[in-house]
């Protein structure tokens, strides 16, 4: 479980493939402080830590399965990818953002990209499918990052990125074009459900 706010951003370091997609993290992370079988979202994905180092520089390995490289982003990283991280929510933590799970929906397009005073505003477009669960003033996750939704119009909605956010994140390079892991508001998947089940 996880709220959303990024803690620090890694950086791909390796790639193999074997069988699954082994992936090698770049983190400011102490990696004394992280167990093996540990949860960390990147990019909002939850991974499990598999192998730790510290050589020639803080690292992690996380072991990827097709089906999760097919629903997200994940098939984009390179060596050098800049990935949003998060450490899971422990007991007692403040709960910044919303509840997250790491479990990807869908993936969003970004269409436009345009400068509003020192933020920047960001239209994504959402699977139709999921475009029901995401409405104004409610919460998304994409990439890894609690956001607060500005406007909904049919499958397309709009974000606004403050300088904070641009810098301690990977908002600060967002591209038209760009694909970015989106989950939806728990919340709004259950009430449909509910919905749904009453009917």
């Amino acid at each position: 479980m996880f709220t959303g706010i990024v803690t620090d951003v890694g950086r791909v370091l390796a790639l193999d493939q074997q069988g699954d997609l082994r992936v090698r993290i770049g983190t400011a992370y102490e990696v004394a402080r992280i167990d093996i079988g540990a949860s960390i979202a990147c990019e909002g994905v939850c991974l499990t830590v598999i192998a730790l180092g510290t050589t020639p520089q803080n690292w992690f390995d996380v072991q990827i399965s097709a089906e999760s490289v097919s629903k997200t982003n994940i098939g984009t990283w390179a060596v050098g990818t800049p990935v949003n991280l998060e450490r899971a929510l422990k007991v007692g933590d403040e709960l910044g953002g919303h509840i997250v799970s790491g479990h990807v929906d869908g993936l969003a397009e970004v269409v436009d990209v345009t400068p509003e005073g020192d933020s920047v505003r960001v239209t994504f477009r959402a699977p139709h499918a999921l475009a029901g669960f995401i409405a104004p003033k409610g919460s998304v996750a994409l990439n890894g990052t609690s956001l607060t939704v500005n406007e909904v119009n049919g499958t397309d909605f709009g974000v606004n990125f403050i300088p904070h956010t641009q810098a301690v994140t990977t908002w600060g390079r967002v591209a038209k074009g760009d694909l970015c892991n989106l989950e939806v508001d728990t919340m709004a998947r259950y009430v449909a459900r509910l919905r749904e089940w009453g009917q």
